[in-house]
């Protein structure tokens, strides 16, 4: 086995987890909603590469401590429970050092996300056309009735747009 191998295979596994939190992320958008399988997948790709880069301990706790944290904004009603599983799993995909980096990263991004839906909540129109057809047409019309009405946010928006942006980070330097 060459050296190169455990690289590329690293590479490719990030490649999933970034893959899988945007999907993660187009799911909330249409369904509010985080598929557990998604977020196992993601932990499943991530503690593989804890073990090579022999950090794994110190991902678990990383991990464990997001978890505990967001629990807690849970249970204030601040985060649903599908962004505390899809957090706490890209914590233990990307390396523990990055971590706080991740929860900073999220946060920034949550607040321009928010931004975003209360500069249009006034501005988008209540669709009055009949159901279409189409999923992205769809999708769209849920979510001008979510903004109008000022439902919640698809906050994996923010965690998958932090995710990614901490693997570039790690994978640059």
């Amino acid at each position: 086995m060459t050296p190169a191998l455990p690289t590329l295979l690293s590479c490719v596994a990030l490649a999933a987890v970034a893959v899988l939190a945007a999907a993660a992320a187009v799911h909330d958008v249409i369904a509010r909603t985080i598929p557990n399988g998604w977020c196992a997948a993601i932990v499943l790709l991530g503690l593989p590469l804890r073990f090579i880069d022999h950090s794994y301990f110190s991902s678990l706790t990383a991990g464990a401590t997001v978890l505990g944290l967001t629990i807690v904004c849970w249970r204030a009603g601040w985060l649903g429970g599908g962004d505390v599983k899809l957090l706490s799993a890209c914590a233990l995909a990307i390396p523990p050092h990055l971590v706080p980096s991740l929860v900073v990263d999220t946060s920034i991004a949550g607040a321009l996300l928010a931004l975003v839906y209360l500069t249009t909540r006034n501005r988008m129109p209540r669709p009055h056309s009949p159901r279409p057809v189409g999923l992205l047409a769809r999708a769209a019309r849920a979510e001008r009735l979510r903004l109008a009405r000022g439902g919640p946010l698809p906050y994996a928006v923010a965690i998958a747009s932090a995710t990614i942006i901490v693997l570039i980070r790690s994978t640059v330097s």
